[in-house]
């Protein structure tokens, strides 16, 4: 499993340097995983509702939030700075080709994650993500081309959540967002998170990690 660390890069780039990755994991290239964190925007999922927006494009804007159409599963999703964002561009040919089982990996990842800061994540059917004490810390949303993963997760770190209060989360009403700050009750950075994911994803399937620099193969 290649590791790669992107540093903070505004979506779209990212986005392209996705669709870089794709082509070499479809051309049998192994398996990577990317940890990134992006400047403050908004992805709209296939299943976006505009109602779930809860203030102007012109006021997301002044707030510096970007807004993104994505073909990633879901509804509305925010990134920003202090979250751990994690594309895990995996041929799922080696892991089941299942696209069911391919997501509650995912969850368990953050479960195991969670699990490491003394959280115990639990998953919320129907819904997907990890989700502690009713709240979601952990989003998932995820794109499949020829049995290759894109897009992925978003692990709340240590953001400001007053930004989920913007919009409908998911779109799932009635259930807050969560941080591995506000839970743990200490500062919890990307930084501290990082390799703790990266351990969980060697664990859940089965990878050995080696880190590689972007582009580099």
């Amino acid at each position: 499993m290649r590791v790669e660390r992107w540093g903070r890069v505004p979506y779209r780039v990212a986005w392209d340097r996705q669709l870089e990755v794709l082509e070499q994991v479809q051309a049998g290239a192994e398996d990577t995983l990317v940890l990134v964190e992006h400047p403050p925007v908004l992805t709209l999922g296939a299943s976006f509702h505009k109602e779930n927006l809860l203030l102007s494009l012109e006021e997301y804007a002044a707030r510096g939030i970007e807004i993104h159409e994505t073909d990633r599963g879901g509804d509305v999703t925010y990134h920003g700075p202090n979250q751990l964002v994690i594309y895990p561009i995996f041929d799922l040919g080696r892991h089941g080709r299942d696209l069911h089982r391919w997501l509650r990996g995912l969850e368990e990842t953050m479960i195991v994650t969670s699990r490491e800061f003394g959280l115990a994540a639990e998953r919320f059917p129907p819904n997907t993500g990890a989700w502690v004490n009713g709240r979601k810390i952990a989003a998932i949303g995820i794109k499949v081309r020829r049995w290759v993963s894109l897009h992925g997760i978003a692990l709340n770190c240590d953001l400001d959540l007053t930004v989920f209060d913007t919009f409908v989360p998911c779109g799932i009403h009635g259930h807050g967002v969560t941080s591995l700050s506000e839970e743990t009750g200490r500062n919890v950075g990307i930084n501290d998170a990082a390799p703790v994911v990266v351990a969980a994803f060697s664990e859940v399937f089965g990878s050995t990690p080696r880190e590689s620099a972007p582009g580099s193969g």
